[in-house]
């Protein structure tokens, strides 16, 4: 019988590591541009290889106080937003002010070395805007992937 070579390790898509920061305290802003949502709501990073890529996701709730306007939410790779910059990654329009899961992510490929940090930003379309809600836990996770 023919012996079959098995393939060479995978050196892509593996993931190097994952690193979260979490945060429970309703944040708002009146802002029109955007502002960091938390301080504590942020990851430093060194990564592996500059051909490291980050999947970067955020678990949290976000309202704003008037239901004429939205609140917008983005990630920003230390000065860069992730997101478009006046529409941020995601945005939600609430009713009455209800409270909305918002949940949303990015992969980025900083081609870096040296230490980054990913951190949430939120801003208001008008009104107040509100990252978390009633004390629950909100999360940002890095996931280093080999590239």
């Amino acid at each position: 019988s023919a012996i079959t070579a098995l393939p060479a390790a995978i050196t892509t898509g593996k993931v190097l590591q994952v690193l979260t920061a979490t945060d429970t305290t309703d944040r708002s802003t009146t802002s029109t541009s955007f502002v960091t949502g938390s301080n504590t709501l942020s990851v430093a990073i060194t990564p592996a290889s500059t051909s490291s890529k980050f999947f970067v996701q955020v678990n949290s709730a976000g309202y704003n106080d008037s239901d004429t306007y939205t609140s917008h939410y983005t990630i920003y790779r230390d000065s860069t937003d992730l997101g478009n910059s006046s529409e941020g990654l995601v945005a939600n329009r609430t009713q009455g002010a209800s409270r909305f899961p918002t949940s949303f992510g990015v992969l980025d490929s900083p081609s870096a070395s040296s230490q980054i940090t990913y951190q949430v930003y939120f801003r208001s379309g008008g009104g107040t805007a509100h990252l978390g809600t009633y004390s629950t836990k909100h999360t940002i996770t890095v996931f280093e992937i080999s590239g």
